[in-house]
């Protein structure tokens, strides 16, 4: 996966790799958007986990308008925004954001899954991994798993600076 900020329009609003990598790392959502299968745009908030390396996991249904969607047109971007503020009286806003391109995988082994699953129970519910692996265990037949492999991702952002 490769940091890519070729095609950032304001330059003066690049992001440091590092920060991108701490909010791919640590921020508990994401926009995924996609092309559905009537060939329609399509944008979905969700949880996920990051692999560590190049790919993310997702947790949906065994079936629906998302899967229905990635089959047909895999490839897709996933959107992560950090700390916003609103700064009204300058009318404007400070934030992050890191964008992801890369292609949904959506027929994973159930070890693939099961791993994917420990994980994101690992992430989202530290403090209750025994209980999350036996809900993981129990709710495994209704629950799919998306991987998305990524090629590239960039960030941007913008801080508002006060005057001396």
């Amino acid at each position: 996966m490769t940091y890519n900020n070729d095609n950032v329009r304001r330059r003066d609003r690049l992001m440091d790799e590092d920060r991108a990598m701490e909010l791919l790392k640590n921020s508990e959502y994401g926009v995924l958007s996609m092309i559905d299968e009537n060939g329609l745009p399509y944008g979905i908030p969700l949880n996920y986990v990051w692999d560590g390396n190049s790919s993310i996991y997702i947790h949906c249904a065994p079936e629906g308008h998302k899967l229905n969607g990635l089959e047909k047109y895999p490839n897709v971007s996933f959107c992560i925004v950090g700390n916003v503020n609103l700064l009204p009286d300058k009318f404007t806003t400070e934030y992050e954001s890191v964008l992801l391109k890369g292609v949904a995988h959506i027929n994973l082994t159930p070890e693939e899954r099961m791993a994917a699953l420990l994980t994101l129970v690992d992430k989202l519910s530290s403090d209750f991994k025994e209980l999350g692996a036996k809900y993981s265990q129990k709710s495994f037949h209704r629950v799919n798993i998306i991987r998305i492999d990524f090629t590239e991702f960039s960030g941007k952002c913008k801080q508002v600076h006060a005057a001396d």
